[in-house]
């Protein structure tokens, strides 16, 4: 059997559902120490709310929104999001301040570097990833 060629990645595009968008933008934007960007909706999506994350226009980079919309709601036990941290204890120590909770305490996954996971203001598990 031939080897296939190496894939890139195929992610692209990750939303995060939240029930207060000003609560979970606070948390993320403190958490992250980023800022978040209102996303225009086009016409006939129905009331819907979108902030997006920092992203490289044509850039090979993954990026995504808060997302508040009807019958799409928060909550654990669903896909896990993790974000790219320099050292992910420094967003750790971030979460309860901002309003979320620690999980899991920075953790070694051994060569594949470190995780953390959290609780947001909105009832999602997310997690923080580096190498150090």
């Amino acid at each position: 059997m031939a080897m296939a060629a190496q894939a890139k990645n195929p992610f692209t595009w990750v939303e995060i559902y939240v029930d207060d968008m000003s609560r979970a933008q606070k948390f993320y934007e403190t958490l992250l120490q980023i800022k978040l960007s209102e996303m225009p909706m086009p016409e006939g999506l129905g009331e819907m709310q979108m902030l997006c994350f920092p992203f490289e226009e044509n850039g090979m980079n993954t990026s995504g929104a808060l997302v508040k919309m009807e019958n799409m709601g928060p909550g654990a036990g669903g896909t896990l999001v993790y974000f790219a941290s320099e050292d992910c204890s420094i967003e750790e120590g971030r979460a309860e301040a901002a309003g979320g909770k620690v999980l899991q305490p920075k953790m070694s996954l051994g060569e594949h570097g470190f995780c953390s996971i959290l609780m947001d203001t909105e009832g999602n598990t997310i997690g923080l990833h580096s190498m150090n």
